[in-house]
């Protein structure tokens, strides 16, 4: 089973840059999208819904933010849209595909970034997301969470972490609050099983010329259930093709799809 995960800083940019090109190259067999930024009435078009796949969508009620996606080569038993909260799920972020006992899910956590409000409303939406990711353990299923989570884990995560320690998406509460999730609630980042030590990243500023340079920030993510954590086979970062400010993550397992 192969799985990738890209924020793609809006579909219709990703499209033009070759996304969909890229799409059948890679033998996926489910694909996670975030920050797609449309509506139904934007991907109306047949090259966002490729033959052999099946799409589902969320979109954020505010147009052009957000919204996230997954395409799959399987149609799903069931689909689930948000994570039952009455702030966030207004804003697209959450959307799960059910195959069996198997739950693969689309996430996008916010950004505190923009100042002090949206930081406390990132901690709100982290506060309601433990919640929900302790009820996902509880059930006892097979899941793999991909997404965008704006938070860099670790110093190994970032290039420049000791210019950034009082930035969103490395503050002290913000990592302590992913220790919490690995340690904890011991969900697992599956990119660490197969690559415990290496600096990679998955997003870089547009400024800066931080992609040429490689000043990045791991926050991309599959985050999976022990149960999965020793089929995790191999782990790639594509960055031979740019469709987005971040690159795609993509994950090989060895699980029946």
């Amino acid at each position: 089973m192969r799985i990738a995960t890209l924020n793609c800083n809006g579909i219709r940019s990703a499209a033009r840059k070759g996304f969909y090109d890229w799409l059948p190259q890679h033998d996926l067999d489910v694909v996670c999208l975030q920050e797609t930024r449309c509506t139904d009435e934007d991907i109306t078009d047949p090259l966002y819904h490729p033959e052999g796949w099946h799409s589902e969508w969320l979109h954020a009620e505010k147009k052009g933010y957000s919204g996230v996606a997954i395409y799959s080569r399987r149609k799903p038993d069931k689909v689930i849209r948000g994570f039952g909260s009455a702030e966030f799920d207004r804003e697209g972020r959450y959307l799960e595909m059910r195959f069996g006992s198997l739950s693969i899910i689309s996430v996008y956590l916010p950004s505190g970034s923009s100042g002090p409000e949206r930081q406390e409303a990132k901690f709100r939406c982290l506060a309601e997301f433990e919640e929900h990711m302790r009820r996902l353990r509880r059930a006892k299923r097979d899941v793999v969470m991909c997404g965008d989570w704006n938070i860099a884990h670790k110093e190994i995560d970032l290039k420049n972490w000791r210019s950034n320690q009082k930035n969103s998406g490395f503050t002290p509460e913000e990592r302590a609050w992913l220790d919490l999730v690995f340690e904890k609630l011991a969900w697992v980042d599956a990119f660490r099983v197969v690559e415990p030590g290496a600096e990679h990243y998955t997003w870089w500023s547009n400024r800066g010329q931080a992609w040429a340079k490689n000043v990045g920030w791991r926050i991309d993510y599959h985050v999976v259930t022990p149960s999965l954590a020793d089929k995790v086979r191999a782990a790639r970062i594509w960055k031979e093709t740019r469709f987005s400010d971040h690159a795609p993550l993509i994950l090989e397992y060895d699980h029946a799809f």
